[in-house]
C-alpha cells in the first residue's frame, strides 16, 4: 500500500521505560524536533500498542512527537497484564509521562480507543490540552460494545461467524464471557488461539476493502494478545468510564479546539458516534472521509489526519483563533 501521503520514516531521538503502579512499566519514545510543539499519540485497542508508522502522521521538523504503549500493550511490560489496568490508571499514566518529559501542554492525537482515552484525559486535565485530533470515535457505551460483539454480523457475517464459531455452541450466548475466560487462562495454548481469533475478527472488519496486510498485522502474537485480552477486560468493565459517560463531561472541554476525522463506512466505530460528539463540542470540526472504513492507514483517513494536524500547525483550525 503506498504511503507517500505520510511523512518520511523517522527513528526516535529518545526512548525509555517508566515504572508505574502495580508492577507496570511504560515504554515511551520521542521523535521529531526536541524543541518542537508537543503532540501525544494515543494508540487504539485498548491494548493494540503503537508502531513506527505512527510517527509519520507528524512533520518531524515541527512537532515533538511523543508516543507510548499503554499498560499491558506493545513494548510496555508485562504484556497483557490486567492488574490495575483501568481508564483512570491510563489517564494518570499520561500525566505521569507529561511531568516526566517536562511538557506544559500538548496536542492529543488518537483514534478508536485512542479517541476515548484522549477525551478521558482532556476532561481530567483540560489545562494540559492544546487541542485534539480524533479518528474513528469510540465513546465506550453499551450499544457500541454490543455492535462490535454482535451488530457487525449484519455487514461481516463471515468474519462474525468465524469469531463466534471459535467458541463451543453452548457458550455463544455470551461471546464476551467465553472469550474472556480463555484470554485470561494462564496457559498459552488456551489464550493465544483465542487472542488471534478475537484480533483477526477486528482486523477483518477494519477496512473498507479487504486488506490481507491489516489482518496479518492483527494476527501477530504480541499484537493479538495485548489487544484481545485487554480489550475484553475493558469491555467487561464498561471501559471503566464515569456513569454519565464521556458526553457527560463535555462542558469541561467544549472550548478546546478539535478535529474529528471519521470514515463514512467505519464498521468498527460507526459514524453516528462521531456526529454525536461533534454536536456536543462547540470547538470541534468534523470531517467525513467518503471512501474509508475504520483503519487510520486507509488512504483517505491518512490524508485527512495529516491535514488536520497541519491545520493545528498553521493556525487554520480553531486553535489559531484563540
Amino acid at each position: 500500500m503506498p504511503r507517500g501521503d505520510l511523512f518520511p520514516e523517522i527513528g526516535p531521538f529518545e526512548t525509555g521505560y517508566l515504572p508505574l503502579s502495580s508492577g507496570h512499566v511504560m515504554y515511551w519514545e520521542q521523535a521529531g524536533n526536541p524543541r518542537g510543539r508537543p503532540v501525544l499519540f494515543l494508540h487504539g485497542g485498548p491494548g493494540a500498542g503503537a508502531g513506527a508508522i505512527h510517527r509519520r502522521f507528524f512533520d518531524p521538523g515541527f512537532w515533538r512527537i511523543v508516543i507510548f504503549d499503554q499498560r499491558g500493550a506493545g513494548r510496555s511490560r508485562p504484556l497483557g497484564a490486567l492488574t490495575d489496568n483501568t481508564t483512570p490508571a491510563l489517564v494518570g499514566d499520561i500525566e505521569t509521562l507529561r511531568r516526566h518529559l517536562g511538557v506544559e501542554r500538548w496536542l492529543l492525537f488518537g483514534g478508536s480507543w485512542g479517541s476515548t482515552l484522549a477525551l478521558a484525559y482532556a476532561q481530567a486535565w483540560p489545562e494540559r490540552v492544546a487541542g485534539c485530533v480524533l479518528r474513528g470515535v469510540f465513546l465506550g457505551r453499551k450499544a457500541e460494545l454490543d455492535w462490535f460483539l454482535h451488530g457487525l454480523a449484519a455487514f461481516f457475517p463471515d468474519a462474525h461467524a468465524t469469531f463466534a464459531g471459535y467458541l463451543p455452541e453452548a457458550e455463544r450466548g455470551d461471546l464476551l464471557g467465553g472469550y474472556l475466560r480463555r484470554l485470561t487462562d494462564p496457559d498459552p495454548a488456551v489464550h493465544l488461539p483465542a487472542a488471534r481469533a478475537w484480533s483477526v475478527y477486528e482486523g477483518s472488519c477494519s477496512t473498507l476493502l479487504p486488506s490481507p496486510e491489516t489482518v496479518s498485522s492483527f494476527a501477530q502474537e504480541r499484537t493479538a494478545l495485548g489487544l484481545a485480552r485487554i480489550e475484553a477486560h475493558y469491555f467487561a468493565h464498561g471501559l471503566f468510564l464515569r456513569p454519565d459517560g464521556l458526553l457527560g463531561g463535555m462542558e469541561r472541554i467544549g472550548q478546546i479546539p478539535a478535529e474529528i476525522v471519521q470514515g463514512r463506512y467505519d464498521m468498527i466505530c460507526p459514524p453516528a458516534t462521531a456526529f454525536e460528539l461533534a454536536a456536543a463540542w462547540p470547538a470541534a470540526r468534523l470531517s467525513i472521509v467518503p471512501d474509508a472504513g475504520h483503519s487510520a492507514l486507509e488512504p483517505g483517513i491518512r490524508r485527512a489526519l495529516v491535514a488536520a494536524v497541519e491545520r493545528f500547525r498553521s493556525g487554520r483550525t480553531e486553535a489559531g483563533k484563540r
